[in-house]
């Protein structure tokens, strides 16, 4: 199957997503303390109306630099981080959600990146529009049954922390499959999913490159593909050991190589470098460009 096969689009409730035309962006907001990215907005010195005002300030600024998606994570998925329990999870992200529902254009498509289905639940109430689940349905047994009933889109993401590997491109397709299969057996629809292959989630450096050269062969699935390499570690190793905070040209090279294997949303952290990278990418590789008076 081509990397830029056509996909129908996805439609629910006031939004659509019509694929293979651009590649959409997805601005990260941490309300976190101790995010892998250093840009976590929580910390025990803030209180909570402080924390939603400079989320929807970064918000606002995505926004502005031209991203589609926001999505707000309360708890650090980064490895060995401390979990948290629902209720502060709650606690950090339905204000923001609720704030930025408010303050955003509805056109902004809002998702809150957790694998637990209370919190969704409460996070749809307040205004999100989907579900990021770095654990594709498997950790919460409840989670495929909710997002079936809100009839809102999953993005599933395959996560090798413990998960037998073999190889790593043929593990994360087995992972995804199952994954949208047990998103349809709960009544979720197909044009409602998004796969993601996990770059950095159980996977070594070789594993990510290895994903990363052939994140076309995950266009098999029929699925709109989600990317996230945003300052990720292998990006720092490959480059000498680079802090996160001088990642931004190495997550360059990825989001573009991304973008030539067919990936259709990239998460980032910098969405103004980014949506540069982006826009020249679709150019090339989308056909995009259109000359001053045609």
């Amino acid at each position: 199957m081509s990397a830029f096969a056509s996909l129908g689009p996805m439609l629910w409730k006031h939004h659509q997503l019509v694929w293979g035309k651009q590649t959409y962006v997805m601005g990260i907001v941490n309300v976190t303390p101790d995010s892998f990215s250093g840009d976590g907005l929580q910390n025990g010195l803030l209180v909570e109306e402080i924390v939603v005002q400079h989320a929807i300030a970064q918000a606002q600024r995505f926004v502005a630099e031209g991203a589609t998606f926001i999505d707000i994570g309360g708890e650090s998925t980064r490895p060995q981080a401390a979990s948290v329990s629902i209720e502060e999870e709650i606690a950090r992200v339905v204000p923001v959600l609720r704030a930025l529902r408010r303050d955003l254009g509805p056109e902004v498509l809002l998702t809150v990146d957790t694998y637990r289905a209370e919190v969704a639940r409460q996070a749809l109430a307040a205004g999100a529009d989907m579900i990021n689940d770095i654990w594709a349905l498997t950790h919460d047994p409840d989670m495929a049954a909710l997002a079936a009933e809100q009839q809102v889109p999953v993005i599933l993401m395959a996560n090798m922390r413990g998960y037998q590997k073999r190889e790593i491109v043929s593990d994360v397709i087995r992972f995804l499959s199952a994954a949208i299969d047990t998103a349809l057996r709960a009544g979720i629809a197909w044009e409602h999913i998004i796969i993601d292959p996990g770059i950095g989630f159980g996977t070594t450096v070789a594993e990510n490159l290895a994903l990363l050269r052939r994140l076309g062969e995950l266009r098999a699935l029929g699925r709109p593909i989600l990317l996230g390499t945003s300052r990720k570690s292998s990006i720092g190793q490959i480059l000498g050991g680079l802090p996160v905070s001088e990642r931004l040209e190495g997550t360059a090279a990825t989001v573009a190589l991304g973008i030539a294997q067919g990936a259709d949303i990239v998460r980032v952290h910098d969405v103004h470098e980014m949506m540069r990278v982006v826009k020249m990418s679709d150019a090339v590789v989308r056909d995009t460009y259109m000359l001053p008076g045609s």
